[in-house]
């Protein structure tokens, strides 16, 4: 009999272990730095958004000032998206995916300086779209019909084309440039890590303007139909920019303190998918699956139980102004750059939301945890109501905005300890390495 399968499941192995070690120490050293500067700054507002307000860390530069931003960016690829920020639009547009075949390729962005992150809240101070008053405005509608809510039901995913306007992708875009060219503490893990060019959880509880585009936007209408539902909350959410290693078959367990039935994952996006990667691809029907372990990550679809659908393929080139939704345990992959270099932007504001009755899961002790390190003090079956996971739909809640924008929503050093320390041990291990085996699935040459 061929040992082939057997050598070839072996290499596999091999290299997911590689890349698990390569990934685990940059991170440990990236972070070795970061707590250095922790412990420099010596404050808890490090940890808890201080009310409109951005503590900009600074290290030396001349006559002891802060580098210059000029200085910060140098060594970034002078093709930038216009969008971003004025800075940035005096620069040259980014170029097209046909130009990406060009002998030179360079990074839109580069990994920020440590002394470039930000503590606190944060607010771009943007005008918002079709004169929606900030605070004040009804949130927006968008309608869905029965066919597209059925198709979610049935697929596991829809793609629902053309829900936010150029004013409002205009607006995310602004947003995100001005996230980007401010990093915020709480994007350092992941950056470090090289996972995105920027990536952070909880986005809105920092930056005013993704806290307000929830509030004001047509997204909770869209994901109440969805979910047939009469609520929708904010679980957890993430503001993505360029996957730099793609991450290979997968299920999404980073959905805040939740079940998989409460929860609607969402994707917003700001740019159009390159043709050649980057477009995410669903398994039809895999949420339905009973084989997956709730806690596994990284999907093996030739795994016994996925024969009805591994071969069911659902690709989507989503563009400026789309959202894909779909359901927790839908089994998906999105495919990186063969070199991991991003040359123009993949700018993407997702998450989860949970419908009305939602209790809160405790889960410590699982790889789930790291998208609820808040300070709340709800516990394992309390109604979901808080302003850590700040209602949208019917209409926002004047009182958790406020304690937003007090700086009462945030994390600290203590809540952070008491809800990581449940993560030692051989099975919280063998989960974050279920997390690594996801990571380098990318476009071929």
């Amino acid at each position: 009999r061929s040992t082939a399968p057997k050598k070839q499941e072996s290499i596999e192995k091999s290299q997911s272990s590689s890349i698990y070690i390569e990934n685990l120490l940059y991170i440990m050293v990236k972070v070795s730095a970061a707590t250095a500067v922790i412990l420099f700054v010596a404050s808890a507002q490090a940890f808890s958004p201080s009310p409109l307000s951005s503590n900009h860390l600074s290290t030396s530069g001349k006559n002891g000032a802060a580098p210059p931003k000029s200085a910060l960016k140098s060594d970034v690829a002078t093709t930038v998206d216009p969008a971003s920020t004025a800075a940035q639009q005096q620069q040259q547009a980014p170029p097209s995916t046909t130009d990406m075949a060009s002998p030179k390729r360079e990074k839109i962005l580069k990994e920020p300086a440590l002394w470039e992150y930000n503590f606190g809240l944060q607010d771009p101070g943007l005008t918002m779209p079709h004169g929606i008053v900030a605070g004040q405005t009804a949130p927006e509608t968008y309608q869905l019909t029965e066919e597209q809510i059925q198709i979610l039901e049935e697929d596991g995913v829809v793609h629902i084309k053309g829900v936010f306007d150029a004013e409002w992708v205009q607006y995310l875009r602004d947003a995100t440039g001005h996230q980007v060219d401010n990093p915020h503490f709480w994007a350092f893990a992941g950056t470090a890590s090289r996972l995105y060019d920027y990536i952070q959880r909880n986005i809105w509880q920092t930056n005013k303007a993704f806290a307000n585009f929830y509030y004001h936007s047509a997204m909770g209408d869209v994901l109440r139909q969805s979910g047939r539902t009469d609520e929708i909350r904010v679980s957890t959410d993430l503001l993505m920019v360029n996957p730099n290693k793609g991450f290979k078959w997968h299920q999404d367990n980073q959905n805040g303190p939740i079940t998989w039935e409460d929860g609607i994952r969402f994707w917003i996006t700001m740019d159009e998918t390159p043709a050649e990667y980057g477009a995410p691809v669903y398994l039809k029907g895999s949420h339905r699956n009973d084989v997956v372990d709730e806690g596994a990550v990284f999907v093996d679809i030739e795994q016994k139980g996925l024969e009805d659908y591994n071969d069911k393929l659902l690709e989507f080139r989503t563009m400026p102004g789309d959202m894909l939704i779909w359901h927790p345990r839908t089994i998906h992959k999105v495919d990186g750059p063969s070199d991991g270099i991003w040359t123009t932007y993949r700018r993407v504001l997702g998450g989860t939301v949970c419908k009305a009755g939602t209790k809160y899961q405790d889960k410590r002790g699982s790889g789930g945890v790291l998208s609820d390190l808040g300070r709340h003090s709800l516990e394992q079956g309390d109604k979901l109501e808080s302003s850590f996971f700040p209602v949208i739909y019917p209409r926002f809640n004047d009182n958790e905005a406020k304690e937003r924008d007090s700086g009462k929503v945030g994390r600290s050093p203590k809540d952070i300890a008491s809800k990581l320390s449940g993560l030692a041990g051989k099975a919280s291990g063998d989960k974050f390495a279920s997390f690594f085996q996801v990571l380098g699935s990318q476009a071929k040459q």
